[in-house]
């Protein structure tokens, strides 16, 4: 049957209703990782994937660009009416998926649904005192004090529809300390490029291109099928037969043959992610552990005694195959207010360890749990392992239990766990995220929200204060390395490295690769 004249016209309409020129072809990206996001609730739960993923769905009022400058999103533009006062302009005519318009009141109800107690994402609503509608397209947050990165921290607060989420009792957020679950958990309303069409949880996810999406997308691709695929043996298999076009952590030992593959090419990058240790020094007893009446964690000679114990570099050489880079802090070379001096690590060394141990009254060593995940971070299980023969060697028994990322997030975050891997990505590219997070005394707005270990020290929780409101770039700069420097001296954590992370795809796909590993939808082609 041939194709009329207004046939045509209402395929290349489409096309164009896509954000495609005429004469593009449509496509699909399939790609995989190790684990699922645990929620489409944009407000629950804090992780970089899901993060990433609901941006193409749910949009923000800044952005980044490419080049990773802030640019303004469903926002036009902002005027700092006064130190504390942030007013900001919307953009017109933008639509829910659902056809709802997205206007003042929305950006309201979303920022103050980001600070509810529920919320995981008080670190991003730090320092706002309140939000205030001005008329349709514009609103204020007044903040408690001077706040040098609150643009930075809009980039991962996602709009949500006021209406939709009243309609369908969500809301407040989905508490991922609780089983309890609202309807924002499976289901998603949001601006962007692309909508969510399914979702069954550690199997599969389907998005398609928004057929009314307000802005322009430069790539082709019009539906997106993302897999989980835990075993690394299973995820390469699958992009060498061509089941996937990309995977975003390939295992570090399958790299050489990934490179040499025809058909294949891989992008490196370092990540603004640092892979750490944390530890419970607040309990006064652990649980599981030989040692009772007293906790060994809480004493700097134990801390860092497990700190001398550990041959990083035969990690970075063994079990990272190269794809690491030692650290001795908390941030990454990418993020504002790193510095060499705060990045110095105490050294491999085997009796010192022994001796330090010796002198907290543990000659023998002890026992102590260790919970790790086995499905977020490159080789996480494998690093976890290593660690735990190294302790060995210094008396400390560690018990090593694995987890899935969907239960282990929520149960570090109980404070379940003595000793716990984290890595820590940086949205903001500024070292608050990591300080408020991670040293900050446990508080409100964010405050220790991921210090799950509860170190606390009045000195640190002063220096954060400063850091969140300190206008002067060179001041503020000096005080991060204040911080930064207190946390090696009290060994609040026991840094390992920056994640390199290289992503491996078929030669057909573009995409280009951001520090923070997210995929940015807008750009993506299949060839």
């Amino acid at each position: 049957m041939p194709v009329t004249a207004s046939l045509r016209g209402l395929c290349a309409a489409t096309l164009l209703g896509l954000g495609l020129a005429a004469g593009a072809s449509a496509a699909t990206l399939k790609w995989a990782s190790a684990s699922d996001i645990p929620t489409w609730d944009i407000h629950s739960q804090n992780n970089a994937l899901a993060n990433g993923i609901h941006a193409s769905v749910y949009e923000s009022l800044f952005y980044y660009n490419r080049k990773f400058e802030l640019e303004p999103v469903l926002a036009t533009g902002y005027k700092q009416v006064s130190p504390t006062q942030l007013r900001v302009t919307l953009r017109p005519n933008v639509k829910f998926h659902d056809g709802a318009t997205f206007n003042a009141d929305d950006a309201v109800f979303s920022l103050n649904r980001a600070m509810d107690k529920t919320s995981n994402f008080g670190v991003y609503t730090q320092g706002i005192d309140r939000v205030v509608k001005v008329d349709e397209l514009t609103f204020d947050i007044f903040t408690k004090g001077p706040n040098p990165v609150l643009l930075r921290q809009l980039t991962e607060l996602r709009m949500m529809d006021r209406e939709w989420a009243e309609k369908n009792k969500s809301t407040s957020p989905k508490d991922i300390k609780t089983k309890d679950e609202n309807f924002a958990h499976r289901n998603a309303n949001g601006t962007g490029p692309f909508m969510l069409k399914s979702w069954d949880q550690d199997v599969r996810m389907v998005l398609v291109r928004n057929p009314a999406y307000w802005g322009k997308v430069d790539g082709n691709v019009t539906e997106i099928v993302y897999t989980p695929i835990r075993a690394e043996a299973t995820r390469v298999a699958a992009l060498l037969s061509g089941e996937v076009d990309m995977v975003l952590d390939p295992s570090p030992a399958d790299m050489p043959r990934l490179r040499q593959a025809a058909n294949l090419k891989v992008l490196d990058g370092s990540e603004n992610r640092t892979i750490f240790l944390g530890m419970d020094q607040f309990r006064d007893e652990l649980p599981g552990s030989n040692v009772k009446g007293k906790n060994p964690l809480k004493d700097v000679r134990v801390r860092k005694a497990l700190y001398q114990a550990i041959d990083i570099n035969a990690i970075q050489r063994t079990t990272m195959r190269g794809l690491a880079q030692v650290t001795g802090t908390l941030v990454s070379p990418q993020v504002n207010g790193w510095t060499k001096k705060a990045d110095a690590r105490y050294p491999y060394d085997v009796e010192a360890a022994k001796k330090l141990l010796a002198d907290a009254g543990y000659a023998q060593g002890f026992e102590v749990d260790f919970a790790c995940p086995n499905n977020r971070y490159i080789n996480d299980e494998e690093i976890c392992q290593a660690i735990t023969a190294m302790w060995a060697r210094v008396g400390v028994r560690a018990k090593l239990r694995t987890l899935p990322l969907v239960t282990y997030f929520p149960m570090i975050q109980r404070y379940e766990a003595s000793i716990y891997m984290l890595g820590w990505g940086v949205p903001t590219f500024d070292a608050l995220y990591s300080l408020q997070s991670l040293v900050r005394s446990v508080g409100a707005q964010g405050d220790g929200n991921y210090n799950v270990g509860r170190y606390s020290n009045p000195q640190m929780d002063a220096l954060v204060e400063r850091v969140k409101k300190e206008g002067d770039a060179a001041t503020r700069n000096g005080l991060i390395e204040q911080a930064l420097l207190l946390s090696h001296e009290d060994v609040s954590h026991i840094p390992l490295h920056n994640q390199v992370i290289p992503w491996a795809m078929k030669k057909n796909v573009e995409m280009f690769h951001r520090a923070d590993n997210r995929i940015d939808m807008r750009f993506v082609r299949v060839n």
